[in-house]
């Protein structure tokens, strides 16, 4: 097939390199010249594991093309992707004016039956207005189709090509049709292709992300719950996960979630929510646990140093929200970096792939270092804020060696209490004893 993607960032990207991949000619488009300028020369702008490999082979065998013209990039297409921000406005709704402005555009341009497809997470109500918006200009038969994505980042090229489900949303036979043979190739195991209308299809994307971050902020309530009582959320997650009505994922107590989609999505359903005049309570408490969540250990750090963190010196690893991905969005870190400046910290960050993006937004504010041994050294304290595999055992007796004193704020449980214990460290974590050495 002859497919149009419109919008080069994450989701943009990674749904046309996939679909190349898969023998399709696919077109990107993007106004950002830039931007287009770099991918045509070979050079990926996003980090995410897997997609260069696949970028520059199907770029080199010609299935992978980009542009900024809308015209020329969608012509002869037999569908049409948007997948465009949706930045939150002030009041949480989801501001459509990229996805609606391209709608307009594509009506006077559309030459033969196509098949658009609102790949972006977007309100429900949204393929309607995406419909009104190309039929007003347009002489031809089309289609609006919603098709969330639901990519991982750090993992989203196999979440693209080996789904666990595709949700597909449209009562038009012919883009039934054409839909199941687009993606036909990538559910041969026979994970399923669930087709249901437009709307329930736009809702069933924020309904997934609102609750694996209900499920978030309930195991941090737990944890916050455990510190009190005395009991161990890590003995606490075990027992609930082996519960197949619960499962093990997404029970992990932080400091939070952050990212591109679930602060934005919880947000978007709440406000369609009230819209409706139908307060969501469950979403609300879900915003005001992860606002608190996100700096829960400042507090225990002004408390350990008496109040004044004038002068100290803290070794932050992680900045990313997650690992495995340069995206710092929402990111807890962030929110922490804020606390301890303002309480006159130094502050020394490593992460593998996300500094260039926080020094865009910080600039000299903090000491970027290449390793997290680099940021420890003469460091009061190392606090960890995101979880990357090479945070998780480090040479804690290099570390020893550098640090002013043996201190950790472990933002996400990386280490056993009991090697902290013998290491001499004291060590504060999330819902589990405090260790002191």
């Amino acid at each position: 097939m002859k497919i149009a993607v419109v919008g080069t960032g994450y989701v943009g990207l990674v749904t046309g390199t996939c679909f190349a991949e898969t023998g399709n000619t696919v077109t990107c488009i993007d106004i950002d010249a830039e931007k287009v300028k770099k991918l045509k020369g070979g050079k990926i702008t996003i980090y995410e594991p897997g997609l260069e490999q696949l970028f520059e082979r199907n770029l080199n065998q010609g299935r992978l093309f980009f542009t900024t013209n809308l015209s020329e990039g969608i012509k002869d297409a037999n569908i049409i992707f948007l997948a465009l921000p949706t930045p939150p406005g002030e009041d949480g709704s989801a501001d459509l004016k990229y996805i609606l402005g391209v709608a307009r555009e594509l009506g006077p341009m559309l030459d033969h039956y196509t098949v658009i497809v609102d790949k972006s997470t977007v309100p429900v109500g949204t393929a309607d207005r995406v419909r009104e918006n190309i039929a007003a200009t347009c002489k031809v038969e089309f289609d609006v189709v919603s098709n969330p994505e639901f990519l991982r980042e750090g993992v989203a090229v196999e979440d693209f090509m080996k789904p666990e489900r595709v949700v597909i949303g449209t009562k038009s036979e012919q883009a039934i049709k054409i839909m199941k043979s687009l993606y036909a190739p990538f559910v041969r195991q026979g994970n399923p292709l669930v087709f249901m209308d437009e709307r329930s299809a736009e809702l069933t994307k924020y309904a997934a992300n609102s609750f694996l971050a209900t499920k978030i902020s309930f195991m941090n309530e737990i944890a916050n719950l455990c510190e009190l009582l005395g009991a161990d959320v890590d003995s606490v997650r075990k027992g609930m996960g082996t519960d197949s009505r619960i499962g093990k994922r997404f029970l992990f107590p932080g400091i939070g979630y952050g990212g591109s989609c679930f602060p934005k999505d919880v947000q978007a359903l709440s406000k369609s929510s009230s819209d409706v005049d139908y307060s969501f309570r469950i979403l609300e408490a879900v915003m005001a646990v992860n606002a608190d969540q996100k700096t829960k250990l400042i507090p225990r750090i002004k408390d350990f140093y008496r109040g004044d963190l004038k002068g100290k010196v803290i070794a932050l690893w992680g900045l990313s929200f997650k690992p495995h991905t340069d995206d710092i969005r929402e990111a807890p870190a962030l929110y922490n970096i804020e606390e301890l400046l303002n309480a006159g910290a130094t502050i020394k960050a490593h992460d593998p792939e996300s500094m260039e993006n926080v020094k865009r937004i910080l600039g000299t504010r903090i000491e970027f270092c290449h390793s997290p041994y680099e940021a420890a050294h003469d460091a009061d304290a190392v606090f960890i804020a995101t979880e990357w595999p090479e945070f998780r055992t480090p040479d804690f007796e290099k570390l020893s060696s550098l640090l002013k004193n043996k201190v950790i704020f472990d933002g996400r449980n990386l280490y056993d209490l009991l090697q902290m214990k013998e290491l001499g460290y004291t060590y504060f974590s999330i819902g589990r004893e405090t260790i002191y050495g």
